[in-house]
């Protein structure tokens, strides 16, 4: 009950903008000099005070430090942050507050650093337990760290686990991905993420696919990966209850839930994103910019406006992707008729397809759907051109 309470409170994002090493695949915001680790603290915080009025009201069920890798910080800056969220935010007594952390970082000073944090929940990017896919992948950490770090977590009272898997890459067989799942599933996480490994286009895997020094992806091997992952996960008692997210019951990630289920969050740091129900706001994308702003006292973002058909589109969007689906009733509160009539109309093909399954007024993403569940939101989406 805990939990659930928790999915309908505001959160809060905070992106930290510094790697020790850049990721092969990896599109993210960030820098591998960590040289102004202080001021991108004091300009964090300074931020943090400047929007203190945007979640006014409302209790803070879930605090999200993500990157980069935010595991680099020393502790000491984490908890001047968190100093500064608790003198301007009402932040509840049991709120989810979750690190990324990469394997190397997670030594028994570190951890031991951490305990005396309010933080409580680990997303650590294992990625992979062999060393030939982590040098691939150019990570920081080897294998070894990978297992170890879960246990010292665990050992030290970290309970509350996630860890990050990826799949659907040419150096992972069906026999390793199903190693890698089996290793997950001994070291006892309550949580997995695990993602395909997709090619964004500035990475050195993009450019190494472009010069033929790497062979292309191959979406039959991501598919096959795919059903492996939902078999073996639910095997082992987890819900698959978003398409990359598997969790024993009861243990969603709170702050990504509420993300899913359309509950404002504020968004910290350059190139955070927030949005307060309405309107999405955007931090510019580069360290020195969004220091000199913030030193100067002004914000770093933008503001998109999003109108009705923008916000119905995200609402697909999102929550086709989890197991609590697509509430038709919440679309004829929310939105009206038109909005209504044409998702059911749309929705047809597919459910004749057995891709998409209605119960009551929930509409959900089959076993054989959830392979498809990109292409089916983008059928669903409306645009103001559908009403005139």
């Amino acid at each position: 009950m805990q939990e659930f309470r928790k999915l309908n409170m505001a959160g809060i994002y905070i992106h930290i903008p510094f790697c020790k090493k850049a990721c092969t695949y990896c599109d993210f915001h960030f820098s591998t000099s960590l040289k102004y680790v202080d001021e991108m603290t004091d300009a964090i915080c300074a931020e943090i005070i400047m929007k203190k009025e945007r979640l006014a009201g409302q209790q803070i069920g879930s605090i999200y430090f993500g990157g980069g890798t935010p595991s680099v910080l020393p502790a000491a800056a984490l908890q001047k942050i968190f100093d500064t969220l608790t003198q301007h935010f009402s932040i509840a007594h049991d709120a989810e507050i979750t690190l990324e952390a990469n394997p190397d970082d997670l030594d028994s000073k570190k951890i031991s650093e951490y305990r005396r944090l309010p933080i409580n929940r680990f997303s650590i990017g294992i990625q992979s337990f062999f060393n030939e896919d982590l040098i691939w992948m150019n990570r920081a950490h080897d294998a070894t760290e990978a297992e170890t770090c879960v246990k010292r977590s665990q050992d030290a009272g970290f309970e509350n686990l996630s860890i990050d898997l990826i799949y659907g890459y040419p150096l992972l067989t069906n026999d390793k991905w199903l190693r890698n799942l089996n290793k997950a599933v001994e070291l006892e996480t309550p949580h997995i993420s695990a993602y395909s490994l997709t090619v964004e286009p500035k990475t050195a895997l993009a450019s190494a696919i472009r010069r033929g020094k790497q062979v292309p992806l191959n979406d039959e091997q991501s598919a096959d990966q795919f059903e492996t992952l939902i078999n073996k996960t639910g095997l082992a008692g987890f819900e698959h209850y978003e398409i990359s997210n598997f969790a024993k019951p009861g243990k969603y990630a709170v702050h990504n839930t509420n993300y899913w289920r359309g509950v404002p969050y504020l968004g910290i740091g350059p190139s955070a994103h927030g949005f307060d129900g309405t309107n999405r706001y955007l931090n510019i994308a580069n360290n020195a910019t969004y220091l000199s702003l913030l030193t100067d006292g002004k914000l770093a973002e933008t503001v998109e406006e999003l109108d009705q058909y923008d916000r119905f589109n995200e609402y697909i969007m999102t929550s086709l992707r989890t197991m609590w689906g697509v509430d038709v009733n919440q679309i004829t509160s929310v939105y009206g008729k038109f909005f209504v009539n044409d998702t059911l109309k749309n929705v047809k093909p597919f459910i004749e397809r057995k891709w998409l399954q209605q119960e009551d007024n929930i509409l959900r993403l089959t076993p054989d759907g959830k392979f498809f569940a990109d292409y089916i939101a983008s059928e669903l989406f409306l645009s103001l051109e559908d009403h005139i």
